[in-house]
């Protein structure tokens, strides 16, 4: 079991960011992902809001962790956030995390990255 929360200094962001062979980008919001029953950090993202998108930097395990169903739920409860602010329109990156798992998110290729548009993706109507 684990959960998925808001992080809310930068200390952790930079500690969870290392964790996770990445680096903590001042200003961006961030989830870490921790097992509830030993605390220990299982996974991070971190992204930015801008007038109209959204950039997804981060969605990673720590390193030497497996778990892709936990790392599928904490994309999408990032994605979802997103969408709860407004923002439809998310973009990542090939280093944001592996091709194969932005596929199964929901990114499709998009020039030198991915994107996503997120309308309808959580209004529970399987429209999307």
């Amino acid at each position: 079991m684990f959960k998925i929360q808001a992080i809310q200094d930068s200390d952790t962001q930079s500690r969870f960011a290392n964790l996770c062979g990445s680096f903590a980008k001042p200003g961006y919001l961030a989830y870490a992902m921790v097992d509830v029953d030993t605390g220990a950090p299982m996974g991070f993202s971190q992204f930015e809001i801008s007038d109209g998108y959204a950039i997804i930097s981060d969605i990673k395990p720590v390193i030497g962790l497996d778990d892709f169903e936990a790392m599928f739920i904490l994309g999408r409860q990032t994605m979802n956030f997103i969408d709860l602010c407004g923002v439809h329109i998310l973009k990542a990156s090939k280093s944001t995390a592996e091709e194969s798992f932005l596929r199964a998110i929901g990114f499709k290729p998009d020039g030198d990255g991915y994107s996503v548009d997120t309308t309808g993706m959580f209004d529970g109507n399987c429209h999307h």
